[in-house]
């Protein structure tokens, strides 16, 4: 999700209607996509009509098994999700939760950490558990207030012990330039060493820590058996020209990343920036160098988030529009183009790869006005010769649709709720939906932790792969690990 701070989150803390449809209308040259190809197609049942409040609809293939709603002190915004062993961990802007999950139908709590700062973005590795925080705060404690950010003292990555999964401990703290909206892990050349890509963004004259020019991201090193010894070893510059320059209040101008994902065993990182989708080499760990560069001028206001197929030879990127927090699922305003999914071929070899647009793909329903719904986070379902992702759209409830035809995407099973309230848009809906060992775990802004069921032929290999653990923006492939 896009902040809801100004100045940094410029016309994406804007989230009114009014702002929502000067983005939706304004369109600017674009480079040639062919929107004819970029028709959703789907092979999922679906209904024209849009769900009462609270209701629940879905596919025959796709159901619920259990909800465990919130409780406080962790009662604010749900955010992401990783998984390691018979655990699930879940974020949220106040802290974050451990989960049970050995029985997926009886789910229990095992921890709940208060240690507030936005979003609190989550992942684990081995005994270690990392926390984005990116709000201005008074210090690097779990008991900071916010500040203003002309009076920022630190913002940045924690790390906790969880050996313990009962008595998380925290260990360390790391401070990165314009703090961490989110973060990926990429492991090192030996099991010693551990990377954390740093994405942040927002710079502005008066922001403590984040000046302008903010066109990098930092990677945080961490000795696996030393963690308080983790610390900040490179910032490189993504974007030497500065990238896109943008379009005030319709396209973001890139100033650093959103989010990106890396898949180790091929040395390959896709970057979600803004204004720009990039394709990275991580060979070397500490300087990654970006090999391609893509843009859509005309129908993407803001590059959210990437996600590679099993072969490492697509990418999907996503299209955030109105910052997570507006009703842009609505064909008659918004149409099928625009807060959507992107597919890129990647084709070539070595530095000479590039990305090749294939076509977009939307949910094929109906929100109703009162409904955030746009491309969020998603996960790759491990299955065997074919190219299916499971994917959370806020209050768009969650879809599982196939990329195998990079021209052709088919939604095969949907599950959604209702919204919130009939009459006023109040910010819900799944957050992350991820495939984990049999199930999918959706992490849901105002409902909770999700668990639901996927029946479906297209699917059933992936019952037979077993990860030990999974960070979504850490891919490994389709056979786990």
């Amino acid at each position: 999700m896009s902040r809801s701070r100004t100045p940094r989150s410029r016309w994406l803390g804007i989230l009114s209607l009014a702002a929502a449809g000067l983005l939706l209308t304004s369109v600017v040259a674009a480079a040639p996509h062919d929107a004819s190809a970029a028709t959703t197609k789907s092979s999922a049942v679906t209904t024209t009509d849009i769900p009462g409040v609270d209701e629940i609809r879905s596919s025959p293939n796709l159901k619920l098994v259990v909800n465990l709603p919130k409780e406080t002190p962790l009662d604010a915004t749900n955010s992401d999700l990783a998984f390691q062993g018979r655990y699930a961990f879940a974020g949220n802007y106040n802290g974050f939760v451990i989960y049970d999950i050995s029985r997926p139908s009886a789910p229990t709590v095992v921890s709940r950490v208060f240690c507030p700062g936005s979003q609190n973005d989550i992942s684990v590795h081995g005994d270690l558990l990392f926390l984005s925080t990116d709000s201005p705060r008074s210090d690097d404690s779990c008991d900071s207030t916010r500040v203003p950010s002309s009076e920022t003292q630190w913002e940045g990555i924690k790390i906790f012990d969880i050996s313990d999964k009962a008595n998380p401990r925290y260990l360390k703290s790391v401070q990165t330039a314009c703090g961490s909206h989110t973060h990926t892990l990429v492991p090192g050349r030996n099991r010693a060493t551990m990377y954390i890509y740093v994405s942040s963004y927002g710079p502005s004259d008066t922001y403590v820590g984040c000046p302008p020019p903010h066109d990098s991201i930092s990677i945080v090193k961490v000795p696996v058996h030393r963690p308080t010894d983790a610390a900040v070893v490179a910032t490189p510059n993504l974007f030497p020209d500065g990238g896109y320059e943008g379009v005030p209040g319709q396209k973001s101008a890139t100033s650093g990343c959103h989010d990106i994902t890396a898949y180790p065993s091929k040395n390959l990182a896709a970057g979600a920036c803004m204004g720009d989708g990039i394709l990275m080499d991580i060979s070397d760990r500490e300087a990654p160098q970006v090999i391609n560069r893509v843009r859509d001028t005309e129908n993407f206001a803001f590059w959210h988030s990437a996600t590679f197929n099993n072969a490492g030879t697509k990418v999907i990127f996503t299209d955030e529009l109105g910052g997570g927090g507006a009703p842009t699922c609505n064909d008659t305003i918004i149409g099928p183009n625009r807060g959507a999914d992107a597919i890129y071929d990647i084709v070539g070899r070595g530095d000479d790869r590039t990305m090749v647009f294939g076509s977009y793909f939307k949910i094929p329903r109906e929100n109703a006005n009162t409904e955030n719904c746009v491309a969020h986070n998603g996960s790759l379902i491990p299955v065997f010769g074919r190219d299916i992702m499971v994917q959370g759209w806020y209050q768009g409830g969650i879809s599982v649709w196939d990329f195998t035809n990079s021209a052709n995407p088919r939604e095969i099973a949907y599950w959604e709720r209702g919204p919130l309230d009939g009459e006023n848009l109040i910010t819900g809906g799944s957050w992350s939906a991820y495939w984990y060992n049999g199930y999918i775990y959706s992490n849901d802004i105002a409902k909770g932790l999700d668990v639901l069921r996927l029946t479906d032929w297209r699917t059933w290999t992936a019952n037979f792969v077993r990860y030990r653990e999974l960070n979504a923006q850490t891919q490994t492939g389709r056979f786990g690990r």
